[in-house]
């Protein structure tokens, strides 16, 4: 199995709801998000590729048109939790790439959470 990825930069605050009130997410906080999308095929291209990283250019308008910058409990409808934003980013690219089966959100250097389809 060939895999691929690709990492897109974002920055945007957020506030976690249903936290106790003394939890420091709950407070209105920023982080320079990182979200990286794998992609896998069994069969590569008749260029040699999974797919072209050409082609990721709508991810990379959506991250930036949509979420950078952006109060994130404004524009999403869930508790944007990194896990509640890696589900919606595969959600909203699956169906343009077929070969998408990953969507990692990492909010700071040590944190990272996943969205996987087996």
């Amino acid at each position: 199995m060939y895999i691929i990825s690709k990492e897109f930069h974002f920055s945007a605050s957020h506030a976690l709801n249903r936290l106790p009130e003394e939890h420091q997410c709950r407070r209105v906080h920023g982080h320079n998000y990182i979200v990286t999308v794998f992609f896998r095929s069994a069969a590569l291209n008749d260029i040699g590729f999974v797919i072209d990283y050409l082609d990721l250019e709508s991810v990379k308008r959506y991250v930036d048109g949509q979420l950078d910058h952006q109060h994130l409990n404004d524009i999403l409808p869930f508790n944007p939790t990194a896990e509640n934003l890696a589900k919606y980013l595969y959600d909203t690219f699956k169906p343009q790439f077929p070969e998408l089966f990953k969507v990692e959100v990492s909010e700071t250097p040590k944190t990272k959470a996943s969205y996987e389809i087996d």
